[in-house]
């Protein structure tokens, strides 16, 4: 299965911008493109700046929530422009365009690449939905990028990544969402069972939802994972004699 690229915007503010990442898009071979609420019209400014991404914008999807942007994605890949580098900050940890570009030689799968609005980004609750999350690193006197120039570079980071994976990497590793998504309701369910102290229980799903994304893990290493957590979770355990203890 080989990777399948789709961009969402987040309630863009302008539609010049809206244009110019369609022809960001058309640049590097990426065709689908979702918008989410947007606040602006698309008109004759995004159409005259999407060049040859016209058929990109033309055919671009809007829907009204995030949600319905991302729904089968296999890994959402967010963006921000605040870098975290060692912290126990789990929702803000974040990979430079580079080293995504190097993770994304060896995938397949859905993958959903998230921009936030031109005024103020993803939000919390919208960071938290991504797998993993790339900070572009700038100059602290501007730190921000435009929407479409920092488009372009997470699309020239994952076309030369996925360029690069043609010729170096045999053994793809498959994304499988679904996979992941009932290893993160067993490691809830273990945590409920062993009476981790509930208000961390978020950010430790949290904390695991980054490092699968990380991790590119295969549906063979989920399945070993899984297998782990159900006999945890479902076998009696044993007592020193190794006799299975009955309640």
């Amino acid at each position: 299965m080989p990777v399948e690229l789709t961009v969402v915007l987040l309630r863009p503010k302008e539609d010049g911008n809206v244009g110019a990442v369609a022809r960001a898009m058309s640049n590097f071979d990426v065709s689908r493109l979702v918008i989410v609420a947007p606040r602006a019209k698309l008109g004759e400014e995004a159409r005259r700046r999407a060049m040859a991404g016209l058929r990109i914008l033309k055919e671009a999807k809007v829907v009204s929530r995030v949600e319905e942007a991302i729904a089968d994605a296999d890994l959402v890949i967010g963006t921000t422009d605040l870098s975290t580098g060692r912290t126990e900050s789990y929702l803000r940890r974040s990979v430079t365009p580079e080293e995504w570009g190097h993770l994304a030689g060896g995938i397949q799968g859905k993958v959903a690449l998230l921009f936030g609005p031109e005024d103020n980004g993803l939000n919390v609750g919208e960071l938290a939905r991504c797998d993993l999350i790339v900070w572009i690193p700038t100059s602290p006197a501007s730190p921000t990028l435009n929407l479409s120039h920092a488009a372009a570079v997470l699309l020239y980071a994952t076309y030369l990544g996925l360029a690069g994976s043609a010729l170096q990497r045999t053994e793809p590793i498959p994304l499988r969402a679904r996979e992941k998504e009932v290893f993160l309701g067993l490691l809830a369910k273990a945590m409920e069972q062993f009476r981790y102290p509930r208000h961390k229980r978020k950010n430790m799903l949290l904390l695991y939802r980054r490092l699968l994304g990380r991790a590119m893990a295969s549906e063979h290493e989920y399945t070993m994972m899984m297998g782990l957590f159900r006999r945890i979770l479902y076998q009696p355990p044993r007592n020193a004699k190794g006799r299975r203890r009955t309640p």
